[in-house]
């Protein structure tokens, strides 16, 4: 038997146990694989390589809204195609007040910059000429079962009107889809006409949470952030102007502290294996002490008997991190189509993960390879 053969033999010798714990090992560095890919996700530098549409918003907050006014200065910047404005509306619907994901746009600019929804010239034109109107989204419209011509109420989460009703009543003029896959999935949303929200209200006329803007060149897209930041550099409303993939991240990152819940969460799981795999491996040495003494009369060194032990460690820490990783990329490819959020278990989060079990397979085994060196024959057969 070789020296490889003879370690798996003694590491699957109580498999039930082993089988456990690898599966514990398993399922904490499926979890560590998607929550480093989250930190990495949040920590990336912006790229604007291929990206043809961009996000403005004020650099302090996406709470703290733009000035219209910002507009020319917006469509003046080279390269900048088309532009659309748009303000944070929220929703509630229904008797039980279920929350919906609703914005007010520029009705002609957000069919502009918004290749990714299909809906018929007509309704687009009806949103855009009638004063009270919404469009929803294939699946919230399903959800509910909207149909063009019906009236809407809908309580709004952030825009109160002047008199402090946040029930809004709408038109439903059209139901657009996505024109693929990836697009349809985000079709639970509804578009409000902003030039009714805006006049009604109580929070200021002429404000906007957000400018999206396509561009003519996708090469373009770095120097035409930068150029519309640095129109608005030192003045009272600071823009910061980034992808969209970005500002997502940056809306995510309002609810919470999203890099200090996933650090605590990797060391609670971390810490729990710890103890798990660290209790298999003593307790697998302590069932086997006689047979180590064996082993040290057979001729075998104190080192090598360490070694043998500490490899144990190393192949139930390894294989089960291994596989947990590769789960983690599996799921990371299945969340970022299923919810088109880019969530990816990169070279990154495997480096991270290649560490994390050279870590684990030294704090789990060393010990118990240490009491291993240290038996002397005599005592180990005699029990004591």
């Amino acid at each position: 038997m070789t020296k490889t053969g003879f370690v798996l033999a003694n590491l699957f010798r109580k498999k039930a146990r082993t089988t456990l714990t690898l599966l514990s090992v398993m399922m904490a560095f499926l979890l560590f694989g998607l929550l480093q890919a989250v930190n990495v996700l949040f920590d990336r530098p912006a790229d604007f390589i291929g990206i043809t549409r961009l996000i403005t918003q004020a650099r302090v907050s996406l709470i703290q809204p733009l000035p219209i006014r910002l507009l020319p200065q917006i469509q003046a910047v080279p390269g900048v195609k088309d532009v659309a404005w748009v303000l944070w509306l929220g929703g509630k619907v229904g008797a039980d007040n279920a929350p919906v994901f609703g914005l007010a746009a520029d009705p002609k600019g957000i069919r502009a910059v918004s290749p990714q929804w299909i809906m018929p010239d007509a309704q687009w034109q009806a949103f855009a000429n009638t004063r009270t109107s919404i469009i929803a989204g294939r699946l919230l419209a399903q959800q509910y079962g909207w149909k063009v011509g019906d009236r809407i109420p809908i309580k709004s989460t952030f825009v109160p009107q002047k008199d402090n009703s946040r029930d809004w009543t709408f038109d439903l003029v059209g139901i657009f889809d996505g024109k693929d896959a990836t697009a349809q999935k985000a079709t639970q949303r509804f578009y409000a006409n902003y030039a009714y929200i805006d006049e009604a209200n109580a929070n200021g006329q002429g404000n906007v949470s957000f400018f999206v803007m396509s561009l003519t060149d996708a090469s373009l897209a770095g120097r035409v952030a930068q150029a519309i930041d640095a129109q608005t550099e030192n003045s009272p409303d600071e823009t910061k102007t980034q992808t969209e993939a970005d500002f997502t991240v940056a809306f995510i990152r309002q609810i919470a502290d999203i890099g200090l819940i996933v650090r605590w969460i990797m060391f609670a799981v971390f810490f729990t294996l710890l103890l798990v795999v660290g209790n298999t491996m003593a307790q697998a040495i302590r069932e086997r002490v006689p047979e180590l003494a064996v082993l040290k009369t057979l001729g075998f060194s104190d080192s090598t008997v360490l070694g043998f032990v500490l490899a144990e460690a190393v192949a139930l820490c390894t294989l089960g991190g291994l596989l947990g990783l590769t789960l983690a990329t599996l799921a990371g490819m299945a969340v970022a189509a299923a919810a088109n959020f880019p969530l990816a278990v990169n070279y990154k989060v495997w480096a991270a993960g290649l560490v994390a079990i050279a870590l684990l397979s030294v704090a789990t085994g060393l010990l118990p390879a240490l009491r291993a060196r240290r038996i002397t024959i005599v005592d180990a057969l005699a029990g004591r």
